[in-house]
């Protein structure tokens, strides 16, 4: 059954305290107020700056994917390219609950409109990144999803883009932290990876879903 729309179902945040805020993340614990009026406690979540992740194929139909070493699994992934978008302030992230916060519509257009510091466009972004991390340049860009990159704990949003028939256009630009390979692959071989849980990232992979519906 579809719930009842009337249902009033959201949370208040009455105290929140900044465990880690500097110009890298924005961890916070926070209590909130239920529906049933009881306050709970603690919660946990963070803000990180929008990325965009890139679902790109070359004029022979090959995918470019990047290998990389990834923190968090302490491994090294095949994964598509992806970055973080640019601020002009210079901070890796934009808390979206402080007053003067950006808006849900704000986010998902990939502009920011409010606050100290405002977000490089979405879709240079994804130029920018893919042409940072392979080398390689398109004309023929779509936007396939933008979409809350962990609604449980974070407010940040991921960028879905595709891009086709990527031509090399110079060598990797890579930031001081970036040690990374470029792979070519197949539709077959990614579609293996993913199968045999070698393609490591969640949002990517629904990416590549999201590629291969679009070109279906």
């Amino acid at each position: 059954m579809m719930a009842d729309n009337r249902e009033d179902l959201t949370w208040e945040e009455v105290i929140t305290e900044h465990i880690i805020q500097d110009e890298w993340i924005d961890f916070r614990r926070s209590a909130y107020r239920l529906p049933d009026g009881n306050v709970f406690e603690p919660f946990y979540s963070f803000s990180r700056r929008d990325y965009v992740v890139i679902v790109a194929s070359d004029c022979d139909g090959h995918y470019l994917c990047v290998r990389q070493f990834r923190q968090g699994i302490k491994e090294v992934t095949t994964e598509f390219p992806a970055g973080g978008l640019e601020r002009s302030d210079g901070r890796e992230y934009q808390y979206r609950g402080d007053v003067g916060g950006v808006s849900r519509e704000a986010a998902i257009s990939g502009t920011e409109t409010a606050g100290a510091g405002t977000s490089e466009d979405a879709l240079a972004a994804a130029k920018r990144e893919l042409l940072e991390e392979t080398g390689y340049l398109s004309s023929e860009w779509t936007h396939l999803l933008t979409i809350p990159s962990n609604a449980t704990i974070s407010d940040n949003f991921a960028h879905v883009y595709m891009a086709k028939n990527c031509r090399m256009a110079a060598r990797q630009h890579l930031d001081e932290t970036e040690f990374l390979h470029v792979e070519l692959h197949t539709s077959q071989e990614i579609e293996e990876l993913i199968r045999t849980g070698r393609f490591q990232q969640a949002v990517h992979v629904m990416a590549w879903l999201l590629a291969k519906r679009q070109s279906a």
